[in-house]
């Protein structure tokens, strides 16, 4: 059945007269050939035909996974109804091309429609590969690719799965093995290849990333290969038979091994293709035959390759459009380059990442505790030549662009993570003009300084218009808004470092007034040093809640409420404060009560049990030590609070930009190896800074030996005992972005170790942005860590004694916001799915049971399906 939905204007469709330009696919790269038509007027003087398969325009494949964590079609959407109205595009969706009649230059679409055609354009992209292994095609086997491919993966998992293998470890593979994960499968990849995403890392780079894909739960076969898909009576998937004789129980297949060119419907007219696959063109992307030209995956480039990434799909269009112009243009090759985030983990390649070229070297730093890689290819004059990052891919923009020149610094300052040797840092500043800074559409700094000093380009916003620097993978976003500062500050344009469009001052700046003019209101903040147009105003989503934890943070001091739901506080807060509880994915929430140092008695395991038990939720230990609570409605949570605080448990603050735990081992109570006693000065830790708001979430942990099982060095304050005292580590993040904590002062005693943590804790608070960690905080500030260790330390700006009060302030005044909460029948008032039904539940609530606990049942994705459409293409392969 096709769904034809045509997207027109009357003005083009219906001259007869007009040079007809027939595109066949709508994908990425068909999209941006569209713009590129438009750019050069084309559109205006042209008929334009898009025969598009799926039902659907073009939207974002790379991003395709984001559907599984709520990402909206319209989000993913990169097609805009106004341009296909605007430029008279005729849009038929759900109707690819059949056949193609060369002689009569007629193409008949699968609804029967017949269109002449002056230029043909084929952008039909690639298929999924899946090896001829028995039982491929069985109930439950998958491929990976289009959004009816995820549709139907979600159905299938919901109703029959608990366990998915990925057939494929490269980059699609992950991406899939990330979805069935998300879906709540136990996850399997299999990779015949002896490492992860072999193409892009190497050895050592494939082990880190191993590492930190099992440490996330996934189960890694690689060096084997899947040789029998294993089905039960029923014809359904019940397992895999691997080629070192071991076999893996699945109730579902996804194969991602690849992908190859759709060169069918060319080679069914007799065009030219490769002898392994792809449409056969030339340096301008035209075919065997003059009037037709290829583009993106179907393409075999005149380089004898086939680009399967999105950036040389984008230079092939943007080559076929200006020879249908009539301008010059080639396309020759493209850089291979690519940076992505898998699972969670930055990966990203640049150049000869393997090292092909004669006498080159590498240099390598590896960190197999926080899962970071990094090894550049140096050339034998010094130039960089390639390189791979795997966990810390920060430096990847300066870095690409880099590639074939001598850096200004040395290699090993490159990859030298700051704790390691303080490498200088490398700006974009340091870039030659032609370094390309945006790959997928080919934009050099030169381009992007000229769109600031010759087109009068104020905003990154503008310069992405200007240039289409930004617009494709967004990599290259970071080095572009310090390029674009940088040009304007340079051109004598003071750059806007404001909070947001209501303040003009940093974050940084409003602390220091509420600080010093004891300002206790965001409303008073808001109308005396807003901007002038915002005074008056109610504040926007940006500043509110930055306020809101700037007056949090210094409550006692300038004498404003330290509860987050008092008065004008309440309406500053987000979503998770809002209600005190983190939001999860289908509505419900979580409840954290605080285990200071993850010490808990068996009578307080016991309740927890319980109130788990009677209201139904699911239980899960932390990495921090603590107990999760899943599955609660808002209206359960002040109940299930109630008998939680009754027994002497306080909020966890896992919802609030706050400390959140303090990590111990046993210490020398109970380990043979401890020198202190690590549990004692943790729960000393956490009861002090407990219900502390920052700018972001802060974490800590506390080691009784050298031996670290506490992980002290990955937090954003550490503490390691020695014999002579105890270790203070500073600006450690084991998140997406690893780094390891710097040590600040060592052999310290207990009241040094406090007295040098509340200093260090209020001047992060005072000087870092919002939303800014403690480790990009440390890399950020003029100085760093010397600069930290001089001001907390040797007290050099004379402000310790002011951070040290402000502290303790902090403790002084520390309510249990639970408590305040349950015992204020007013606050209870909000703790409702709908005002003008309290007693009525949110009924889009649901759960099913997994596991013998509960899961949330969420909704089948809709992505704009009518209820009565059948899953056109989605069946199972």
């Amino acid at each position: 059945m096709s769904t034809d939905t045509t997207m027109t204007t009357a003005a083009n469709a219906t001259d007869g007269n007009a040079h007809t330009i027939v595109l066949v696919g709508h994908g990425m790269v068909g999209q941006r050939f569209l713009e590129a038509l438009a750019e050069r007027g084309l559109t205006a003087t042209h008929r334009v035909v898009v025969l598009c398969e799926e039902p659907r325009p073009a939207y974002d494949r790379v991003q395709l996974t984001s559907y599984f964590s709520g990402r909206t079609p319209e989000e993913l959407s990169l097609t805009d109804a106004e341009f296909i109205t605007t430029h008279g595009i005729e849009l038929h969706l759900g109707d690819p091309a059949e056949t193609i009649d060369r002689e009569a230059r007629q193409v008949t679409a699968h609804s029967g429609l017949v269109i002449a055609y002056d230029t043909l354009v084929l952008a039909t992209g690639s298929y999924p590969f899946v090896p001829p292994v028995p039982g491929k095609d069985a109930e439950g086997c998958f491929v990976y690719r289009t959004i009816e491919d995820l549709l139907a993966i979600e159905e299938y998992a919901k109703a029959r799965a608990t366990t998915g293998a990925v057939v494929g470890g490269g980059l699609l593979g992950l991406e899939a093995a990330g979805a069935l994960k998300g879906l709540g499968l136990t996850t399997h990849i299999v990779e015949f290849a002896p490492r992860l995403m072999p193409v892009q890392v190497d050895e050592g780079g494939g082990a880190a990333l191993l590492r930190t894909i099992q440490d996330m739960g996934l189960s890694v076969h690689t060096g084997t290969g899947t040789q029998e898909i294993v089905t039960g009576d029923d014809g359904a998937v019940t397992g895999m038979k691997l080629s070192d004789g071991s076999e893996l129980p699945t109730d579902l297949v996804v194969f991602s091994a690849g992908v190859r060119p759709r060169d069918q419907l060319a080679r069914d007219t007799g065009l030219t293709v490769g002898e392994r696959g792809g449409i056969t063109v030339d340096d301008q992307c035209r075919t065997s035959d003059p009037q037709v030209f290829a583009i993106g995956e179907c393409a075999l480039a005149s380089d004898g390759r086939v680009y399967g990434l999105v950036a040389p799909g984008y230079e092939m269009a943007e080559t076929a459009a200006a020879t249908i112009a009539a301008d010059e243009a080639s396309f020759t090759g493209a850089d291979l380059s690519t940076k992505l985030k898998l699972l969670g983990v930055d990966v990203a390649s640049f150049g000869d990442a393997h090292g092909a070229t004669s006498d080159c070297l590498d240099v390598v730093y590896s960190d197999s505790r926080s899962g970071t890689y990094k090894k550049l290819v140096i050339g034998r004059g010094g130039e960089l030549l390639g390189g791979i990052l795997v966990g810390d891919a920060e430096a990847y923009g300066t870095l690409r662009a880099f590639t074939g020149s001598v850096p200004p610094i040395a290699p090993e300052q490159l990859v030298l993570p700051a704790s390691a040797g303080a490498p200088v840092a490398l700006g974009p500043s340091a870039l030659p003009d032609s370094a390309v800074i945006c790959s997928c559409h080919n934009v050099t700094k030169g381009t992007i300084r000229g769109a600031v000093t010759e087109h009068s380009c104020t905003t990154v916003p503008e310069v992405k218009k200007c240039t289409k620097a930004g617009t494709g993978c967004g990599s290259c976003l970071k080095v572009l808004g310090q390029l674009v500062n940088e040009e304007l500050e340079a051109s004598g344009v003071e750059v806007d470092h404001g909070l947001c469009g209501c303040f003009s001052q940093t974050r940084e700046e409003l602390y220091e007034i509420a600080l010093a003019l004891r300002i206790p209101s965001f409303q008073v903040l808001l109308d005396r040093y807003g901007r002038e147009g915002a005074r008056g105003g109610e504040g926007c989503e940006v500043c509110k809640p930055a306020v809101a934890s700037i007056i949090a943070s210094l409550a006692p001091t300038i004498g404003a409420s330290g509860y987050v739901l008092d008065g004008e506080q309440a309406a500053l807060q987000d979503t998770n404060d809002h209600f005190l509880a983190n939001l999860q994915k289908n509505g419900s929430y979580s409840i954290v009560p605080r285990v200071p140092g993850g010490e808990i008695t068996p009578e307080k395991l016991i309740v927890i049990g319980e109130v788990a038990r009677d209201f139904g939720l699911y239980t899960k230990i932390t990495g921090g030590q603590r107990i999760d609570l899943f599955g609660a409605r808002v209206e359960q949570l002040p109940l299930i609070w109630a008998r939680l605080v009754d027994a002497g448990f306080e909020s966890g603050h896992a919802y609030g930009k706050a400390l959140r735990t303090v990590k111990s081992c046993v210490g020398q109570t109970w380990c043979r190896y401890g020198v202190q006693d690590s549990v004692r000065m943790a729960i000393d830790l956490e009861l002090r800074y407990r219900g502390l708001r920052s700018p972001h979430k802060l974490k800590s942990a506390v080691s009784g030996c050298a031996r670290e099982c506490a992980e002290a060095q990955s937090k954003d304050f550490g503490v390691i005992a020695t014999a002579g005292g105890w270790n203070l580590y500073v600006g450690g993040n084991g998140g997406a972005t690893p780094r390891h904590a710097d040590l600040l002062a060592q052999d310290l005693s207990d009241a040094e170790l406090v007295r040098l943590i509340d200093r260090f804790l209020m001047f992060y608070i005072r000087t870092a942005d919002r939303l800014e960690r403690t480790s990009t905080w440390l890399e950020r500030i003029p100085g760093g860590l010397d600069h930290v260790r001089e001001v907390v330390v040797e007290d050099s700006l004379g402000i310790c004694e002011e951070l040290e009060s402000l502290m303790a302030a902090h403790v002084a005044a520390y309510r249990d916001e639970w408590a305040e909460t349950i015992n204020d029948p007013e606050k209870l008032a909000r703790f409702v799915s709908f005002v003008n039904a309290p007693d009525t539940p949110d009924p889009v609530v649901g759960f099913v049971p997994e596991r013998d606990q509960i899961k949330p049942d969420l909704p089948l994705l809709s992505i704009g399906r009518r209820p009565s459409e059948a899953l056109e293409g989605s069946a199972q392969r």
